[in-house]
């Protein structure tokens, strides 16, 4: 009873730092992992080893992978190409220039990650604002409310994706099927509701001379080596749809892929290894340990108990409570640490219901929940923070009100009808 007092202690203080920011992310998680050592909870053999106590190195390889892949991919000048490409297209008109970058930033979202995607374009978008005199806030809030629904069309778009999918033995081609028709109607909405959105900021005629001397294709500063990549990268893509018939996990799929963009752009470690994201990893690998600490004491299976309990055989009680909760808790803390310490809450839940795992609908409803809740606020998920800080370095920063007046509105609307799609798709179809 000590011991588990005392891992609920150090899990509270590790996640209330993580939530407020107070200290660094990667510091708190560290500090919680030191913390559970302490009390004797962390072994290397607990820590590394354990299935269910220690780190997933799928998930960690796998996002080890495709950061690789990105790096090489950014040196090729393609994301300035797919910028640039949708302001000459606009012709200068503000609503068509939003709609344009909304779908660049969906379309790059799902393969390479939405942080990624917005790390990518969000430099770009406000320099081609800068250039047709056009206000970047609602273009940079389009990014990232757009990067963060199209992230949750497949197992690599979102964080909280891949944590699930490992845990749950999703597939690529589970995504593909269940998540990526809500992510399209998803998307749809919003390029509606972006015209009323920001009805004031559409009607700014910008500096149409601005185009006049803008060539996308001076962005490609190297063509052979973005063939190469290019191949490389649909190859990867389909070995994930065909993962399950390959029998190669998706970590092993991003690490070939990564393996092989690198012979075939001939790029040097220092090139594209310092495009890793190293901290991302170690707060990632922290965090599991955490969790894992907190299973070893028997915490996340009495939660899971007391959750598979309530919802009983009301299956749709249960996907409605993981749906909305899970995108009200993602509000006001990381979408990442909450999703690591939930899943084995929902793994015990589903495993009430007798479904299969693709076809759960209590694991679509986490997903959906805790993809879309991270539209919410300015801190709900990596991708707000990220976009949020290159554009207060450029000077044009965008308060947390400033972007959480849209984010709430957008949330609202997305979950109202990825419900009906749970609602509809599993239960009154089924």
């Amino acid at each position: 009873m000590i011991v588990t007092s005392a891992a609920l202690a150090v899990f509270i203080v590790a996640y209330a730092l993580i939530a407020t920011e107070r200290v660094h992310r990667v510091a708190a998680a560290l500090g919680g992992v030191a913390g559970m050592a302490v009390i004797g909870l962390v072994s290397a053999e607990t820590a590394f080893f354990d299935e269910h106590t220690g780190v997933d190195w799928n998930v960690i390889f796998l996002l080890f992978g495709m950061m690789i892949i990105v790096g090489v991919l950014k040196q090729t000048g393609l994301f300035e190409f797919l910028a640039l490409w949708a302001a000459k297209r606009s012709g200068g008109h503000p609503y068509k220039l939003l709609v344009l970058l909304v779908l660049v930033g969906a379309a790059v979202a799902p393969i390479l990650d939405n942080v990624t995607c917005v790390l990518l374009v969000a430099p770009v978008t406000l320099s081609v604002c800068r250039r047709l005199e056009l206000p970047s806030a609602p273009y940079l809030i389009s990014l990232i409310l757009a990067s963060n629904i199209g992230g949750m069309s497949t197992l690599i778009g979102d964080p909280p994706n891949i944590i699930i999918a490992s845990r749950a033995g999703l597939t690529f081609t589970d995504f593909l099927v269940h998540s990526l028709p809500l992510t399209i109607i998803l998307l749809a909405m919003f390029v509606a509701m972006a015209r009323w959105l920001f009805r004031k900021d559409m009607r700014v005629v910008g500096n149409v001379h601005g185009l006049d001397d803008l060539r996308p294709v001076d962005a490609i500063t190297n063509v052979r080596m973005l063939r190469r990549s290019l191949v490389v990268l649909v190859l990867v893509m389909v070995a994930f749809s065909l993962h399950s018939v390959m029998h190669l996990d998706p970590s092993v799929v991003a690490m070939m892929g990564a393996g092989a963009m690198v012979l075939v752009s001939r790029t040097e470690p220092e090139e594209f290894l310092e495009e890793v994201e190293w901290a991302t990893l170690a707060f990632f690998m922290a965090l599991f340990v955490l969790v894992g600490s907190l299973v070893q004491v028997g915490v996340i299976g009495a939660i899971g108990e007391w959750a598979a309990g309530t919802m009983g055989d009301r299956e749709l009680l249960g996907a409605t409570a993981l749906l909305f909760g899970s995108a009200i808790i993602g509000a006001f803390v990381d979408n990442i640490p909450y999703t690591t310490a939930t899943v084995p809450v929902v793994q015990d839940m589903v495993a009430t219901t007798g479904s299969s795992r693709a076809d759960s609908a209590l694991w679509w409803a986490f997903v959906f929940g805790a993809d879309l809740g991270g539209n919410t606020t300015a801190v709900a998920a990596g991708a707000n923070v990220v976009v949020l800080g290159i554009a207060a370095k450029a000077g044009e920063p965008i308060s947390f009100w400033g972007f959480t007046k849209y984010g709430v509105v957008v949330t609202a609307a997305t979950l109202l009808a990825a419900w009906v799609y749970v609602y509809v798709r599993y239960f009154a179809l089924a």
